[in-house]
């Protein structure tokens, strides 16, 4: 009974009637929209000008004098609605066909009307006609009736995972990473997802057919709600072979196996890294930015924006890189990309990556690669502005400016200045950094008397995409290829958090050298006793800061990537930098790349399950009953890998729901993360393979569990129980109707076949035409096959209404195809024949009756 009474809410409270603050109050018709006095002023758009964006970007000279009106002019215009083919789904070559000769055509008579030209056209640059471009905006495509069918067809194909919507330059950077079907990549920062389902689609892509390919793709993001939209972006994917975790980008665990689990035979490099440490042959850094390349679809950017958002971003982002580095390995290739024009946020990272690396570490020039793709060089010099002063190299860096302005912000990165003073605050006791107080209203200082600095590295292999070049968003891309292992000592980027103890200093200081010893280990050398020393520091880490956020009580394995979880809460960083704190403006970053950030000594009440605080523990299933009882059920080919491969997300078999497949990449990847302590924060595994029938018949079959729609294509090919094949017109009847009983069926003989099969679950495969019931098919991607429910007395589709709906529609436009052949073959038969003998009419009659049969199942969705 602790508290006050008195501070309890009552009922009677809820009786007085009391304003709601949040509701916006509805426009009254009668006000007047001319007269700005009015207590309901009408919406007014976001304005399209800052004068501070303006003076920014002409001092930085992104472009020409003579192309900013153009640049500014577009950049005020909306963005035209972009998609992609997903290029390994079974209906990819039926949706190109439909776009290339239905919506082509039919936009381009309507937009000739209304005098608008290439209404919608793939993207040059896009290998095979995957990737479109409309000039409608999202919205115009949403509020314009004559839009109505192609948007309709959008959010059909998008719902169901044939088509992704995405911004066209968002496209860019997983093109330049060179991936292969068996690489193990890194998405570090990976919300909201278009780009990591647009990395699974190429391993897919690339694999052989109908078998999962031999790399995978791990998924990371800060933020636990964007990891959720994660899921779903890619839950349309169907794959086996992803990863989705939630972890800070810059302490993304290594994950090094300190054990030799080898047993004397003979282990590829290959298969020894995967198993012992993980490494990628791929990564892609996408950071956090302040999004000034977004402009054209956030136009509330417009209002937000200051020079201060990407100073307060650029040592994290070196950070996300540097860490992506040492995950890469020898021989990979990174590509470092943001949303911004700011190079600060660009190409000053990109310079500073080059610095710390040594050498082992060199930028690309892929200029030869996508060569219809405009892009520019990217800077090799540039200025800061801080404060409305421009600053052109770090001597020019005030003593009381230091704790947010870096020498790496600049092009030649020298730190002509005592770096002692670099952790002294101002003098009001407070970090000081750049845009925190208001920009002056009058002319900045002038920039003519400070001496440029030009950076003397290869920043031009840099790409820039301006959105005046291609009618796209402004995006940076950087591709960066690792030919030896980090140096063993990078520096220390300087710490902004002068408010925090003397005491945590320390331990970050000596926690911070040890991880970097750690990263080198990864990538080469023997073990030796460095690494049982690193534990014991971050263990001892791990316990002050245990202390400080009052969670000592917590009984949680002390590894060293926790200790960087901990150190993150408290510090925000590493070395005690919080970058993304240093300016009051930098919170001010677009939607669509938040930082999240926990509150020191917050105490969240979540159910402890695994490793992980409220997240379900990934548990190998390994239940021989249930296993059994679902491969003798659906009679699943021995050649088809189960053991090993199935996980679950409860430590409780007899409540197990789900049970999700595995492929062997991910498989070696969860073993040695559990041979690590489980250092992986697990937010997503797996394809969804099975789910059990909770209804009342579900029990009652032999077998509880049934094949999931997005299991199926996996599966299929192995099933040799419990599948029957239907004709197009029973099919369609099954999509059309949803449960049909066992007589009911037009093919009494499959009505027969049905009714013979076990009460559950069972799959029911489309027979092409000319092929009779006997015949087995042969399953591959083409297959379209459904899961269905065998009940007592008739056949129960286990499909969501979208997914009917889309296959009902693509058979009814495979139909009409079918059918317009065969009339061709008609005609060209009589054309031949001009003797209508008994036995050519006779052949007639027998082309009219099929094409009768086509009539008549050409049932409408």
């Amino acid at each position: 009974m602790g508290g006050r009474r008195g501070s309890r809410t009552q009922r009677k409270h809820f009786k007085q009637s009391r304003e709601n603050v949040w509701k916006r109050p509805k426009i009254d018709s009668s006000a007047d929209p001319q007269n700005p006095n009015s207590d309901n002023p009408p919406w007014q758009p976001f304005a399209t000008q800052n004068p501070s964006f303006d003076e920014y970007y002409k001092e930085q000279g992104i472009v020409s004098p003579d192309e900013w009106d153009a640049f500014i002019e577009m950049l005020r215009k909306p963005l035209p609605a972009a998609f992609r083919i997903n290029s390994t789904s079974q209906f990819c070559e039926d949706i190109r066909s439909k776009l290339e000769n239905d919506f082509m055509k039919s936009l381009q008579a309507e937009a000739i009307e209304g005098g608008d030209l290439e209404p919608i056209r793939p993207l040059p640059w896009y290998p095979d006609n995957l990737a479109w471009q409309s000039n409608f905006s999202r919205m115009q495509i949403r509020k314009n009736q004559t839009l109505e069918r192609f948007h309709e067809f959008l959010k059909l194909e998008t719902e169901v995972g044939n088509i992704s919507r995405q911004e066209a330059v968002s496209m860019v950077p997983p093109l330049f990473l060179d991936v292969r079907p068996d690489q193990f990549i890194l998405d570090v920062c990976a919300a909201p997802g278009s780009k990591t389902f647009q990395l699974l689609e190429i391993i897919h892509h690339s694999a052989k057919g109908g078998s999962l390919p031999d790399g995978m793709v791990l998924a990371n993001d800060l933020d636990v709600q964007r990891c959720n939209l994660l899921i779903h972006q890619t839950k349309r994917m169907c794959t086996a072979n992803l990863i989705v975790t939630n972890h800070e980008g810059q302490h993304f665990p290594g994950c090094r196996s300190h054990k030799n689990t080898s047993n004397g035979s003979e282990i590829t490099n290959k298969l020894e890294q995967s198993t012992t440490q993980l490494l990628f042959d791929r990564v892609l850094c996408d950071v956090p930015c302040s999004g000034d390349g977004t402009l054209r679809k956030a136009p509330d950017i417009w209002r937000k924006w200051n020079g201060g958002m990407g100073n307060g971003l650029h040592c994290l982002q070196i950070q996300i890189a540097m860490r992506g580095l040492s995950l890469l390995k020898v021989g990979g290739r990174m590509v470092y990309s943001t949303c911004s024009m700011n190079p600060v946020e660009n190409e000053a990272v990109v310079a500073e990556i080059l610095r710390r690396s040594g050498g082992s570490v060199e930028l690309v020039d892929v200029s030869d690669e996508l060569p219809q793709l405009i892009r520019r060089p990217g800077l090799t010099k540039w200025k800061v502005r801080d404060k409305g002063v421009w600053l052109a190299s770090y001597k020019d860096v005030c003593k009381f400016q230091r704790n947010g302005i870096v020498p790496s912000m600049f092009p030649s990165g020298k730190n002509s200045v005592d770096l002692t003073d670099n952790n002294q605050k101002s003098e009001s006791g407070k970090n000081v950094n750049s845009e925190d107080r208001a920009q002056p209203d009058g002319p900045v200082s002038s920039t003519d008397n400070l001496e440029e600095e030009v950076s003397d590295l290869p920043l031009e292999h840099c790409m820039r995409i301006m959105p005046h070049d291609q009618n796209t968003g402004a995006f940076f891309i950087a591709v960066l290829h690792k030919v030896s292992n980090l140096p063993a000592i990078q520096d220390k980027p300087i710490s902004s958090q002068g408010n925090l103890s003397t005491r945590n200093d320390e331990l970050h200081e000596k926690l911070s050298h040890q991880a970097t010893a750690e990263i080198n280990g990864l990538e080469g050398s023997s073990v030796d006793g460095t690494d049982e020393k690193s534990l014991e520091v971050a263990s001892e880490a791990d316990e002050k800061i245990s202390e400080v956020v009052s969670e000592a009580e917590e009984n949680i394995s002390q590894v060293a990537s926790e200790a960087d979880e901990k150190i993150s809460v408290v510090e925000g960083g590493p070395d005690g930098v919080a970058p993304e704190t240093n300016s009051s403006e930098s919170a001010q970053a677009p939607a669509d790349k938040k930082i999240g950030s926990v509150k020191v000594g917050e105490k969240r009440k979540l159910q402890i399950q695994g490793k992980w605080r409220g997240v379900d523990p990934v548990v190998f299933f390994k239940d021989e009953a249930i296993i059994n009882s679902i491969r003798t059920f659906y009679g699943i080919d021995e050649s088809f890998p189960f053991t090993g491969h199935l996980v679950t997300r409860n430590n409780e078999t007899n409540h197990v729901k789900r049970i999700y497949y595995i492929s062997k990449s991910v498989k070696d990847v969860l073993e040695l993360n559990f041979r690590v302590g489980q250092q992986l924060k697990i937010t997503s595994v797996g394809l969804k393979m099975f789910e059990r029938q909770s209804s009342r018949e579900g029990s009652s079959a032999p077998c509880s569990f049934r094949i999931s729609s997005e299991g199926l294509p996996v599966i299929l090919p192995y099933i040799t129980k419990q599948i029957l094949y239907a004709s197009p017109a029973d099919f369609k009847h099954l999509l059309q109707y949803k449960t049909i009983k066992f007589a009911d069926f037009v093919d009494a003989e499959f009505g027969q076949k049905a009714a013979n099969l076990m009460l559950g679950c069972c799959v029911i495969v489309l027979r092409e035409g000319g092929k009779s019931l006997a015949d087995h098919v042969q399953a591959d991607t083409s297959t379209i096959a459904i899961g269905c429910w065998r009940g007592k007395a008739s056949l129960s589709v286990m499909v969501t209404a979208i997914d009917c709906q889309e296959l009902l529609e693509r058979l009814s436009e495979r139909m009409e195809t079918e059918k317009g052949t065969l009339a061709q073959e008609n005609h060209g038969e009589l054309g031949e024949k001009q003797d209508m003998s008994g036995e050519t009419r006779t052949s007639m009659d027998e082309h009219n009756v099929e094409a009768e049969k086509l009539d008549d199942m050409n049932v409408t969705a």
